[in-house]
């Protein structure tokens, strides 16, 4: 038993749970030894993995990109990221069952691709999230002037702020618990807005309003499918791209779970039926449900206008008084939620950062109760931001924070996609099988090269919009537009530089990969004999067992 395990075991209950002034004393832990608590259940660890990550990209962000594609580009763009985030999940959980450390992401790259791209990566996704705090707060205030108008934004902003410190107080449980039951709502709801969609279409929406008839298809052809061509279809992927941001957190959670190597296989499964069932079938209702050329998907112009969520505009057009209300409550916690997401993962990874040299030191102080204390308090501070969006130039300053967090996510994937193939190929390079891998991802190498491929293409498709930006008639676009779409590139190479000018590594040769230190121990005989029992059960059970 862990040094860790027995100090939280002699500990009073209050104290686990960060409320006595003894909790924010430091945790003492043996070198190598995760100090983080591991208490995270396998249910919190699914509800993360199927629904934690679903919030205003995937509400509100869902209308304006029909709007600018189509409903055909709307679910062709989305089918085309699942698939990409598919295999970049598999592969994050290849490594964190073989590789159990905090901060996963970053590690990997610093292990398997090079410590500077490693430094750049870990520093990319705490600034991703610091910057995504505000915004959600800011959003969440928003959010709120849909019921009352009168109320000043910051106050919301404050009240929301005091919820998300309330919340990491408890630490990991505090995020584990509020996941699990935001993620329930969410889903919840993408089930009633579905049920409910099916009924509109096939005509079963209240008399005299627009859904009281047979609808079917008819928004597929008029106006159509897919609007404004290639330059269309390219706009969408970003959209697509911000709706999936916080997958990977999944893989960050494992660290603090208490069994990773067991819980963490089937959580990584949940993904697939998240992008298929509730994401693709969600947005094919609202392709059917919602004209592309309806003006209200643009929005006010806001951060993000929930008045432009097609999930509301649903409920208004069919005539269901309250519907709206009641997804709008749900874009709200969904926002509140993502926001708390912010403060775990930048949390994390500055913690990681700073155990391994690449932050101050103090960021790496875990108190009693398993919070990395200075780490959160850096990322909770960032919240502070959120008020500079009630000064006049507040809104163009936040479109710059927007454009540094935009595709910050992308290179985290493609750099979790890289890892697992240096992994592959360093793994053989050693003398390895796959048969010494507990858990393999489902594309194995080529998931991840079509992944990474993906990805490269998802850029490209960025930076064209950014030079020639739709609805600028095929003119070259300003030098501000190119940066507010492209922002997240210069950045993630300055922190490459002064990754490298620190450390002075390069590109990692297979030789110099070390794939055995960390490693975790393998239980053969537990895992073989797991094996041995499914493939006694009957078809139809070793069916669900692989798909669940």
């Amino acid at each position: 038993m862990g040094n860790v395990v027995v100090q939280q075991e002699n500990l009073s209950f209050w104290t686990r749970m960060g409320c006595t002034a003894e909790s924010f004393k430091k945790r003492t832990s043996a070198p190598g030894e995760n100090a983080l608590n591991q208490t995270m259940k396998p249910r919190h660890l699914h509800m993360i993995a199927i629904g934690g990550s679903i919030g205003a990209g995937f509400f509100v962000g869902s209308g304006s990109a029909p709007y600018r594609g189509g409903p055909g580009t709307l679910l062709v763009d989305f089918a085309i990221m699942g698939f990409m985030i598919f295999n970049v999940v598999y592969a994050l959980g290849e490594l964190a069952v073989m590789y159990p450390v905090s901060g996963g992401f970053y590690t990997y790259s610093t292990r398997f691709i090079d410590p500077s791209w490693g430094f750049a990566m870990g520093w990319n996704y705490v600034f991703q999230w610091a910057i995504v705090l505000p915004l959600e707060l800011v959003v969440a205030s928003v959010t709120t002037q849909y019921w009352n108008k009168d109320i000043d934004p910051t106050v919301w902003i404050t009240i929301f702020l005091v919820a998300i410190i309330a919340i990491n107080v408890f630490g990991v449980l505090g995020y584990a618990e509020e996941e699990f039951w935001s993620s329930i709502l969410k889903l919840g709801a993408i089930v009633a807005f579905m049920i409910i969609g099916l009924v509109l279409v096939l005509g079963g929406g209240p008399s005299d309003y627009k859904f009281d008839s047979y609808w079917g298809a008819r928004l597929w052809h008029d106006p159509g499918a897919f609007k404004n061509g290639f330059k269309g279809v390219c706009s969408v992927f970003v959209t697509a791209a911000f709706a999936f941001s916080g997958t990977e957190l999944v893989g960050l959670a494992a660290a603090e779970s208490q069994n990773p190597a067991t819980a963490l296989p089937g959580a990584i499964k949940q993904v697939f039926w998240r992008i298929t069932c509730f994401y693709i079938v969600g947005l094919l209702f609202v392709g059917l449900l919602v004209s592309s050329t309806d003006q209200r998907l643009l929005g006010s112009g806001a951060v993000i206008d929930v008045n432009a969520s097609p999930f509301v505009i649903v409920g208004e057009d069919a005539g269901l008084f309250g519907y709206n209300h009641f997804m709008n409550a749900i874009i709200l916690i969904s926002v509140i939620s993502i926001g708390n997401s912010g403060v775990y993962g930048g949390s994390r990874t500055l913690c990681a950062l700073s155990e391994q040299g690449y932050a101050p030191k103090f960021f790496s102080y875990i108190d009693k109760s398993g919070r990395p204390l200075f780490a959160t308090i850096a990322i909770l501070l960032c919240g502070a931001i959120g008020y500079v969006n009630a000064a006049a130039s507040g809104p163009t300053i936040f479109d710059w924070l927007l454009a540094l967090s935009g595709l910050a996510a992308l290179f985290t994937w493609g750099s979790i996609c890289v890892a697992h193939i240096r992994f592959r190929a360093a793994w053989k390079h050693h003398g390895h099988t796959l048969d010494e891998i507990p858990f393999k991802a489902a594309g194995g190498v080529w998931g991840s090269w079509f992944g990474l491929i993906l990805i490269i293409l998802v850029l490209a498709a960025q930076f064209y919009t950014a030079l020639y930006p739709l609805g600028n008639n095929g003119k070259l676009g300003t030098a501000e537009d190119w940066f507010k779409a492209m922002l997240a590139l210069p950045v993630v190479i300055v922190f490459w530089a002064c990754g490298y000018l620190w450390k002075r590594t390069g590109w990692l040769t297979l030789d110099k990969i070390d794939v055995d230190t960390g490693r975790r121990e393998v239980n053969w005989d537990a895992i073989n004999e797991t094996k041995r029992k499914v493939a006694s059960y009957p078809a139809w059970r070793r069916v669900l067992h692989a798909l669940f």
